[in-house]
């Protein structure tokens, strides 16, 4: 098996637990003020400055925290930027939701065998999401430039793991600022898999920025090849 092929195969079978947990910590963001401000104080933090966060995190991590610190880093990374969202990030609870759409109150099994068929092999990369910022951030009090995206994603792709810890809050900071969604499960997946597999993911995030980018640009351009055939009919 090639090695982008594990990376793909370990991230459908570990996605659903992922999402769980990334969407617990949101919900308990949105809920929990303190909570959020002890989770908020871990970022751009290593595992030993963050003694406020281990009660949220610790019952979360693979296999009872036995997995790389690297690993656990990541756990902790996210939810930090996670809690460090503008406040109207966090949604407000559904009145009509059913049991099923409740907060999640704790950890889900860890020996639970998720169903693979289910969770598809990635989410939306950080590309896609730099993409986006591009897109769809155009006349919005704050935008990203094209060429301001590609160097901040370029910047990305090129760090050791401390250097993506270090960069990445300020990137995704940004990005939830001007209203540009986070695949945030699959930020985990990519971000505990960076000390093996980052030039895949690398590669994976520039592939989706400039597909992305693309059907954009060609979207784009039949809308103005339409109003340009009805100005002339008309």
């Amino acid at each position: 098996m090639t090695a982008e092929a594990a990376t793909s195969e370990r991230s459908t079978g570990r996605r659903p637990q992922l999402v769980a947990y990334t969407r617990w910590i949101e919900e308990l963001c949105r809920d929990d003020p303190g909570a959020r401000t002890a989770l908020r104080s871990g970022l751009r933090r290593g595992l030993d400055e963050v003694p406020r966060m281990h009660r949220f995190i610790a019952p979360w991590l693979p296999r009872n925290g036995q997995v790389p610190q690297s690993e656990q880093r990541a756990y902790y990374a996210v939810a930090a930027m996670i809690a460090a969202q503008p406040r109207t990030s966090y949604t407000a609870p559904d009145s009509n939701a059913s049991p099923d759409s409740a907060p999640i109150p704790a950890p889900r099994s860890q020996s639970a065998s998720p169903e693979p068929a289910q969770a598809p092999h990635y989410g939306q990369s950080l590309g896609h999401a730099f993409a986006l910022a591009v897109t769809e951030s155009p006349g919005r009090d704050r935008e990203m430039r094209e060429s301001t995206a590609e160097s901040r994603l370029n910047l990305l792709t090129r760090q050791s793991l401390n250097g993506l810890h270090r960069h990445l809050p300020a990137a995704v900071g940004y990005l939830r600022e001007i209203g540009i969604p986070i695949d945030w499960a699959q930020l985990l997946s990519d971000l505990a898999a960076w000390p093996i597999h980052s030039k895949t993911i690398s590669r994976r995030w520039l592939q989706h920025y400039y597909i992305q980018r693309t059907k954009a640009l060609r979207a784009q351009a039949d809308r103005t090849d339409q109003t340009e055939t009805a100005a002339q009919q008309g």
